[in-house]
């Protein structure tokens, strides 16, 4: 339904939609989804020459030799649900991609995708040189054809995991006569600590040095897949739990970073814990938790407050709820 619908929108676009403009395109969010709460920009272009990493702010969300903006989901239950993918602006596209399966890369598979790691794509021509590349769709979730003309916003596909990724998001390229282009900082002279104000974003989005993607419940230290894939969290324990455990998903870690754990229940703090990250982590967990001492937890709700500080400062805070009855 939601692939004839959009399809419908598509096609009722087409005459509406401007001609493939000549001067550098003026660009709107490619995904459906609200940053900071449902997704977010998980890395950047990188602006480091040698083997190292550095973002447009000269920080570390980038990886060496990244040539996009990532915008990534909080879980692969919400690729599963559905987040389209929508064109930034409006062009003619050039080409597509739409039948390689979605699942987590691992080395094996370099030789598998040897020319085709940007998974699932389209690629759309906005005239004078430049161009969009959409990549890491779901397979099957390509709902546009070579030759088609699409204005600003109109549906491309879903977000995936298909390709070169080990999470599920859309990674956006920007390219002038085949030359990267970093959307947030055009002209590439970038100043520490100091965005550009001259983007090639309608809406800038904020930049979040780090943060929070999930935090929740559970009788025992989760697995880092059950966490990524949405499942971990429990909103009801039994008394009898024979621990009580908060966790946090959070990105962009960097060393000297704290992720500060808290649980309060019925009765007031059940235990704190400061969890040192040590070095750059592009995503990570912490769990702290304790175990009953008197058989059973009393009843009634339970709330995990996660920090992430840096600095001394926190730059990102979430809770969750659960409940013993």
């Amino acid at each position: 339904m939601y692939r004839l619908a959009a399809r419908a929108l598509l096609v009722a676009t087409l005459a509406a939609a401007p001609a493939a403009a000549t001067e550098r395109p003026e660009l709107g969010l490619p995904v459906a989804c609200t940053l900071g709460e449902t997704c977010h920009v998980q890395q950047y272009v990188d602006y480091d020459p040698g083997p190292g990493l550095r973002d447009f702010m000269c920080r570390s969300l980038s990886y060496d030799g990244h040539k996009g903006t990532d915008f990534a989901l909080t879980s692969h239950a919400a690729m599963r649900a559905g987040v389209a993918v929508i064109s930034s602006a409006p062009g003619r596209v050039r080409g597509i991609r739409n039948d390689i399966p979605d699942r987590l890369y691992t080395d094996d598979m370099a030789e598998e995708l040897q020319g085709r790691a940007c998974g699932n794509g389209v690629v759309i021509d906005h005239g004078g040189g430049w161009e969009t590349q959409y990549c890491h769709m779901r397979e099957g979730s390509v709902m546009v054809r070579a030759g088609d003309v699409v204005a600003r916003g109109a549906p491309l596909g879903l977000i995936g995991l298909s390709g070169r990724t080990q999470f599920p998001h859309l990674h956006l390229s920007v390219r002038k006569d085949g030359a990267v282009v970093d959307p947030f900082d055009p002209d590439g002279a970038i100043t520490c600590g100091a965005p550009s104000t001259d983007t090639l974003w309608i809406d800038p989005p904020a930049y979040q040095p780090g943060g929070l993607l999930a935090v929740g419940f559970a009788t025992a230290v989760p697995g880092f897949d059950a966490i990524r894939d949405g499942r971990a969290h429990s909103d009801q324990l039994p008394p009898d739990a024979a621990a009580l455990v908060a966790w946090g998903y959070a990105f962009g870690g960097e060393p000297a970073d704290v992720l500060r754990i808290e649980i309060n229940g019925p009765q007031g703090r059940v235990f704190a814990h400061d969890g040192l990250i040590r070095k750059h982590q592009a995503q990570f967990f912490r769990a702290a938790g304790r175990k009953t001492k008197a058989g059973e937890w009393p009843a009634g709700r339970y709330t995990a407050v996660v920090e992430l500080i840096r600095d001394g400062a926190v730059i990102d805070r979430m809770q969750a709820i659960t409940d013993i009855e």
